[in-house]
């Protein structure tokens, strides 16, 4: 039978791997603190700061506290001797003396603890103290320790400190050059396990082993097991062989030791609990205690089938304690210990990634915030510029049309109220004029006032009801009307608004649309409207021929008040009323003019900033953030999952090969898609294009990519290879066509495809690459599209001339283009679904670059009508490929009309297809020329 793994080389290896993967992630962090650096600083535009990336306190804390830190064994145990097997088989060697403890079981062992050192050497350590003249080999060569070191006598002589002291161990090997201590518990002393865990905890990352040599656990074991278990702590919990059957004495060497390498291990056990039912009474009585106390579980542990959909970074990985049974099976303390360091690494790998992809989240809204802002302040602008053009021409068109109702409603007004008015002025007191008793006045001033507070009193109160019934007959100045126009403007204005001044265009906005246009019709905002009738009335009421009277009585009043209202004009009062009107009102638009082409070009100087904002978000900081996002996932993928294997190749594109891969992380088969980036562009590209690609949902109709890894191996260290691990599919669409797919399965394809665009479009991406070799066929000849590589969001593309020739939409090359490019390539794949063959269209075979094939695609060269094409077919791949986008239609449209021709194919029998086909082509069966638009 084979012999199990040596735990004293695969513990170091295990340890290793630890510290390169904390290197790795210590630089990630550095770098991204230095990017998140640089886009704080460089994200505030004009005062504002549209960009933030956070990396909090509390967030580094939590991954410094595990990156900062070693692993740490700490044994535990039932007795010295358990404790001292365990020790010696992690080293290999009798670092303790076994013959000794197993005459001495009730003796009392001080704390070991086990660093580096080139030479063996030991010192009794308490605190900051060390004991020089305390050891029985104090500078003297040893292999195994002596007793008399690692007991503890208490004695009323000595101190409490050196009772407490701990005994540490220098030796060379290998699992602690790596930067591991091994640190074995006291023995029978009344120190707390949890007490001693947690300070541990505090400067390294602990792996509990306890050492069972009894039939079951003592009173005073479970009481520390179950401080233990309060914190949460995981324990891998071993039997030791009893004492005596082995050949373990002080002076054997490494060679005799009590190690795996002399053990035969059982094929027929593991010995792990979880796994296995315990086989015998005693460790039956033992596995219930530790069910009782919560470590282990009496159920089966079910392997995981699939990796989780996300890595939650708050919970890490589940970790459970186990229970070997036999010592042979010891070799699992190093899956024990792989587990326990991967869930901490994977833990820091995937709150990194979170923070990133955060980050990048930020970015992508804020793009689209800034697209929208860039395409919706000239539509506010054109919207302000067109209301405030009707709103103009509206009003004046009431001053013109109007001034005959509002002569007719003066003139009823004055009628209606005179003789109230008159009986009002005849009631009259008057306010601080001196008359006598007959009520006479003594001087022309005392007249001149009385006559005064008569127009007054008759004006203001004609005023009143006149401009009521004026505002009434204005009805088109609602708040309704003009609200919408209100708020727009001062939308404009708050994204123009600089820091927190007032804006004085704001204001004057306001005042233009209170004063000249009467956003709200009332009394209150009317009162410009009746400031000129008044001024009009009192000069009309200045040119009456008074004469002086000195006695101002009822008869006085009268005459007064009734004079003044038979000399008001409604004819002169209308007619100056409307010209005030359409003074104020042109005033008004001119001013409102001026202001607005004000805030246009401010808006103007502002949009070009946000262009340039937008423009430093997809070129600088997103592939920057991306490329770290890239690294952390992979890393985190790598630490979980491992390196896939890669078999054969199975295929080879412009960006990189693809392999085979029977199995990865629970799924299978897989296909791996190796990247060598050559270049900091490259890396970015592919780190955004896998960012895109991983956080598109789920869809039957996208190729599900499962994970990536990044060998830093490759190419001996210089360039590392990207694997990107996806979900293996058959053949492509190339493929299939080539090996003769039917025109059903074809055409099924296609609906296919359509449904895998309308999922991207639906989630703000634009593939920009569809063509045969991108859609990928299961083993029911179902159609998924692949090769993200293009794909991004519409807010985050940059214009880029991206794609393969003969599929590329002419907007292409102008950088201004939507998903409607996806249209256009698909009328191009629709071609060849059609034609059933893959030879280029005849007007692109004549092109000998592709320089002069963008050139005949611009002038609106088309692929050609084949013989066999379906009229329907050939109608819709002409929409599609229309050289005006707003005229290709949409896939919702398309889908149904796939649906309609493939149920028309369906619905007949094969030997029917010919006909129903010929049915529908044109009367001409030859090869026709390429099509110009």
């Amino acid at each position: 039978t084979r012999k199990p793994k040596m735990m004293s080389s695969n513990l170091p290896f295990e340890v290793k791997n630890f510290c390169n993967y904390t290197r790795r992630l210590r630089q990630i962090l550095r770098e991204t603190k230095r990017s998140f650096e640089d886009i704080n600083c460089h994200g505030n535009f004009e005062g504002v700061q549209v960009l933030s990336a956070d990396l909090s306190y509390e967030e580094e804390e939590q991954i410094v506290s595990i990156i900062d830190k070693k692993p740490s064994f700490l044994i535990f145990g039932q007795s010295c001797y358990a404790k001292a097997v365990i020790v010696n088989e992690i080293f290999n060697q009798t670092i303790f003396p076994i013959s000794d403890t197993v005459n001495n079981l009730e003796t009392k062992w001080r704390k070991v603890q086990f660093k580096y050192g080139d030479k063996a050497t030991k010192s009794l350590v308490a605190g900051s103290y060390v004991f020089v003249d305390n050891l029985a080999s104090f500078n003297k060569p040893w292999r195994t320790i002596p007793t008399e070191d690692l007991i503890v006598i208490e004695d009323s002589q000595q101190d409490s400190a050196t009772l407490s002291a701990t005994l540490e161990v220098q030796i060379c090997h290998p699992l602690l050059k790596e930067g591991a201590t091994v640190y074995m518990g006291p023995t029978n002393m009344s120190d707390n396990l949890a007490d001693l865990c947690a300070k541990i905890r505090d400067d390294s990352i602990p792996i509990i082993i306890y050492a069972l040599d009894q039939e079951q656990l003592s009173p005073q074991d479970l009481e520390d097991l179950s401080d233990l278990k309060e914190e949460d702590a995981v324990v891998f919990f071993i039997k030791v062989p009893p004492p005596g059957n082995h050949d373990t004495t002080q002076n054997c060497d490494s060679q005799t030791a009590l190690t795996t390498s002399d053990i035969q291990p059982s094929t027929s056990q593991t010995g792990l609990y979880g796994n296995e039912s315990p086989n015998s009474f005693s460790t039956l009585n033992l596995f219930q205690q530790l069910c009782d106390l919560g470590y282990i579980s009496m159920l089966p542990k079910e392997e995981e089938k699939r990796r989780p959909i996300s890595y939650d970074y708050r919970t890490g990985l589940k970790l459970d304690s186990e229970l070997v049974e036999k010592f042979e099976s010891c070799h699992l303390l190093v899956d024990f210990t792989r587990q326990c360091l991967k869930s901490n690494l994977a833990q820091v790998a995937a709150r990194l990634n979170y923070i990133h992809e955060r980050c990048l989240k930020m970015f992508i809204y804020t793009a689209f915030d800034m697209a929208r802002d860039m395409l919706i302040t000239p539509q506010r602008l054109k919207f302000a510029r067109d209301k405030e053009s009707e709103l103009y021409q509206s009003l004046m068109d009431i001053a013109l049309k109007k001034q005959d109702e509002m002569k007719t409603l003066i003139a009823d007004t004055i009628t209606a109220m005179k003789e109230t008015l008159i009986e009002k002025a005849c009631l009259y007191d008057f306010i601080g004029v001196k008359m006598t008793e007959s009520c006479e006045v003594k001087t022309s001033r005392d007249l001149k006032i009385c006559t005064g507070q008569i127009q007054e009193l008759i004006l203001n109160s004609l005023n009143c009801a006149i401009a009521a019934k004026l505002v009434e007959s204005i009805d088109i100045l609602r708040d309704s009307y003009t609200g919408t126009l209100t708020r727009c403007l001062e939308s404009l204005e708050r994204d123009n608004s600089e820091n927190s001044e007032p804006s004085a265009t704001t204001e004057a906005l306001k005042q233009i649309l209170n004063t000249a246009y009467q956003v709200e019709i009332t009394f209150r905002t009317s009162s410009s409207v009746v400031r000129v009738l008044l001024e009009k009335m009192k000069q009309i009421i200045k040119t009456m021929p008074w004469k002086t009277t000195t006695r101002i009585d009822t008869h006085w009043k009268q005459k007064v008040a009734d004079d003044m209202l038979n000399s008001l004009s409604s004819a002169r009062l209308a007619k100056s009323i409307c010209s005030q009107i359409k003074e104020r009102l042109k005033n008004s638009h001119d001013a409102f003019s001026s202001s607005l082409k004000q805030l246009e070009a401010k808006h103007s100087g502002r949009l070009e900033k946000t262009e340039e904002s937008r423009l430093k978000v997809r070129k600088v900081h997103a592939p920057k953030v991306a490329r770290l996002a890239l690294e952390s996932t992979s890393l985190r993928d790598i630490i979980l999952y491992g390196m896939p294997d890669m078999g054969r190749e199975v295929g080879r594109g412009q960006y990189g090969v693809v392999y085979s891969c029977e199995r990865w992380a629970g799924y299978s088969p897989c296909a791996v898609k190796s990247v060598v980036p050559p270049d900091d562009k490259h890396w970015n590209d592919l780190a955004l294009e896998f960012y895109y690609t991983k956080h598109v949902p789920d869809h039957e109709r996208i190729v599900a990519l499962k994970g990536s890894v990044i060998d830093y191996s490759y190419g001996g260290g210089t360039s590392p290879a990207v694997l990107l691990i996806m979900e293996r599919m058959q053949r492509d669409l190339y493929g299939a066509i080539k090996t003769g797919l039917d025109w059903c399965g074809r055409l099924q394809v296609a609906i296919d495809v359509i449904e895998g665009m309308r999922f991207l479009h639906s989630q703000g991406l634009v593939h920009r690459d569809i063509k045969l070799k991108n859609v990928l066929l299961d083993r029911r000849n179902r159609g998924k599209l692949t090769d993200l590589g293009f794909c991004k969001p519409e807010a985050m593309m940059s214009g880029s001339i991206v794609g393969t020739p003969i599929h590329m939409a002419p907007e292409l090359f102008s950088g201004k283009y939507d998903n409607s490019v996806d249209v256009y390539a698909f009328g191009i794949l629709f071609w060849y679904v059609c034609a059933g063959h893959c030879r280029l269209p005849y007007a692109f075979e004549q092109c000998t670059s592709k320089d002069q094939l963008w050139t005949h695609v611009k002038k609106g060269v088309r692929p050609e009508r084949l013989p066999q094409f379906d009229e329907e077919c050939w109608e819709l791949m002409n929409s599609c490929w229309a050289g005006d986008a707003g005229k290709r239609p949409l896939l919702g449209n398309v889908q149904p009309q796939l649906y309609t021709i493939l149920e028309r194919y369906r619905g007949a029998p094969p030997s029917q297809f010919e006909k129903i086909r010929n049915k529908s082509r044109s009367p001409s069966k030859q090869r026709l020329k390429p099509t110009e638009f």
